[in-house]
């Protein structure tokens, strides 16, 4: 039921915008990469996009964000282009983004609230990944972290501190709204209705023209829909892998790292004596000697503690000074005094008087160097192979932070440097359904980040393995030219000319229904042999049923539609159109605790949270004010997408 809310929003009934800007607003604030700003040399229209109250966002700004959000993009879409993230309103939508943040944080301080220098610092001790081995910040965790996530201290800083601005202002707005009773109870009506209807498919491939076009209509199809024939990015990525074989034999200890420390834990390999009992706490110390009379008379320990009203409790494999920093100096000795199945003399501790029986003592030698030399070795090797492969990797990571290439590390190394196809973003060799090696399957994304022969290091999931890699060569991504991809232009002409006039047929359709025709009747009168109509009818309970299955989209527009209405709905990826004819719609009762009231307002609460925030953030731009510089937003739009001024 609640999967069909999800589901419902998507319809014009329900509140798609409002829980879309939920997502947007916790996308924006609590993970939007933040750049830095400064001038954008060689874009015409002046420095600055906009202006958002004081505060200039600069060209560089945008530029940044824009492939932040495609780098975002494609990790859902991994061959997603800048043009395709542009297309729309797509570099608008980036700019918001942006307004949002720098609206939020002068709001908030024209309004007295802060997020200093403290603050987020104690925000960065939270990170986990900044922690060092013992719990504690550590900055060498904090720097891998951030050398990790391709932040800088700044960029994090301000990530933080504008998401600090974030919870103090829309969350408060948003927590704890509640949705109205009537709205709540109207939303659950509306799952108790059915709908009678019937769809039309018309297929674009029953329109598409079965002719070549002349060169014209071609030439002119590919110039008015370039963005259909864009090539994703290429790039050949040069690699070796590299463990602790590369260390050698530096690894191996020596006679004198296995004495030191041997004597360094002389404590380990001393003797010693563990004992095992069964003990007792009493309150006094006539009781404590009370006790163990009866059990010098004949009763067994549990006896003697079940007279007295007490429980004994059992301990293994205890040394003296265990038992003396848990209980006392004075019962360490009376335990280790007495002697194997034998009672120990009352002693005290914070807690009571102790007795106990010894059941059992294991005396162990002292342990001799040689016995323990292989022992020794192993842990020190192993030490000394974790630090070595992780100096390392810290030396490779500096040398190639310095500029050393990836031909000369491998070489000095002993790597064997093996160099891919042209791969695209998506992991496929491209032209073909082959993969890349499983190997660089981690560091995709960072190699499509990367610069060409940027050599970069990175450990793989083992923990053991690390990977050196660069790009030798990056083909961008760009428009085929027409001679190369001919006969799939071709083909596309024919599937958009055989969507184009499907459109028409659907509006000629729709046409003669609004004009007293049933829908079969009006699907009949098309010269093409379209098949008639599907007949349906749904209620939102049985849409509910589906679960994670996507609903339909004409089912979808079905409800909502006004009964008695008829529509046409366009198919994905130019496939043709539907005619929706919504004929009558029925309506159940609801009952006053029905628990779709409740679910109802659960999940339209959601939305209508969101509404607060959308108008807070609203409210918060028109008082700080915000001002656009049109030919900024066309000359980085035309950089992004390389295009000449």
């Amino acid at each position: 039921m609640l999967t069909f809310f999800r589901n419902f929003f998507k319809t014009k009934i329900g509140l798609a915008l409002a829980l879309a800007f939920l997502v947007l607003i916790g996308f924006a604030f609590a993970s939007m990469d933040v750049s830095n700003s400064g001038a954008f040399g060689g874009v015409a229209g002046g420095n600055s996009v906009a202006v958002v109250g004081d505060e200039k966002i600069g060209t560089a700004d945008l530029n940044s964000a824009a492939n932040n959000a495609l780098q975002r993009t494609r990790q859902q879409d991994p061959e997603a282009t800048m043009q395709t993230l542009l297309a729309g309103n797509g570099l608008n939508d980036v700019l918001d983004d942006l307004i949002n943040r720098y609206a939020l944080i002068a709001w908030g301080e024209e309004n007295g609230l802060r997020a200093g220098t403290n603050l987020v610092n104690s925000e960065i001790r939270q990170i986990p990944a900044a922690r060092g081995a013992s719990g504690d910040f550590s900055t060498d965790s904090y720097n891998i972290f951030l050398r990790t996530n391709g932040l800088t201290d700044a960029e994090l800083r301000q990530q933080i501190r504008t998401s600090l601005f974030f919870q103090q202002s829309i969350l408060p707005s948003v927590y704890g709204s509640k949705l109205p009773d009537s709205i709540a109870t109207t939303y659950a009506r509306s799952f108790k209705e059915r709908r009678f209807g019937a769809i039309a498919t018309i297929p674009a491939t029953l329109f598409a023209p079965q002719g070549d076009p002349t060169d014209a209509q071609l030439n002119k199809f590919y110039t008015d829909n370039r963005d259909r024939f864009v090539r994703p990015e290429r790039r050949i990525l040069r690699y070796a892998t590299f463990d602790s074989n590369a260390l050698g034999d530096s690894i191996e200890p020596s006679d004198a790292d296995i004495a030191a420390y041997y004597r360094s834990n002389g404590d380990e390999y001393a003797a010693r004596e563990l004992r095992s009992f069964t003990q007792l706490i009493v309150p006094t110390r006539e009781g404590a000697q009370a006790i163990a009379a009866r059990i010098k008379g004949g009763e067994s320990f549990a006896q003697a503690a079940a007279s007295a009203g007490l429980r004994t409790t059992t301990v293994d494999a205890q040394e003296k000074a265990e038992i003396a920093s848990t209980a006392s100096a004075a019962v360490a000795d009376a335990y280790f005094a007495a002697a194997q199945g034998t009672v120990t003399t009352p002693a005290r501790s914070p807690l009571g008087w102790h007795i106990a029986r010894i059941t059992n003592v294991d005396s162990q030698p002292a342990r001799t160097l040689a016995s323990v030399r292989g022992e020794i070795a192993d842990q020190l090797r192993e030490e000394n192979r974790q630090r070595g492969i992780s100096e390392l990797a810290v030396n490779i990571e500096d040398r190639l932070g310095d500029g050393a290439s990836l031909s000369s590390v491998a070489e000095e190394l002993g790597l064997d440097l093996q160099t891919t196809k042209p791969v695209t973003a998506s992991g496929s060799i491209y032209g073909t359904q082959e993969q890349i090696p499983e190997v660089l399957r981690p560091v995709l994304n960072f190699a499509f980040q990367a610069d060409e022969n940027e050599a970069q290091i990175g450990a793989l999931p083992d923990g053991q393995t690390f990977l050196v890699y660069d790009v030798s060569d990056i083909t961008p991504s760009a428009v085929a030219p027409l001679a190369q991809i001919r006969e799939d232009a071709i083909a596309q002409w024919r599937q958009v000319r055989g969507e184009q006039s499907a459109k028409a047929a659907a509006e000629r359709i729709v046409k003669r229904v609004e004009g007293g025709q049933s829908l079969a009747e009006a699907v009949a009168a098309e010269k093409k042999n379209i098949r008639a109509p599907e007949q349906v009818n749904y209620s939102r309970e049985e849409l509910a049923r589906l679960q994670n299955t996507r609903v339909p989209a004409p089912i979808a527009l079905m409800f909502g539609m006004a009964k008695g209405t008829v529509k046409k709905l366009e198919g994905q990826g130019d496939q043709g159109y539907y005619v929706v004819d919504l004929d009558r719609i029925e309506l159940e009762d609801l009952a006053e605790n029905d628990p779709l009231i409740a679910q109802a307002r659960s999940q339209v609460g959601q939305a209508w949270s969101a509404e607060y925030g959308e108008q807070l953030l609203n409210a918060m731009r028109a008082d700080v004010g915000v001002e656009r510089n049109p030919d900024a937003i066309a000359a980085v739009r035309r950089q992004l997408l390389g295009e000449p001024n």
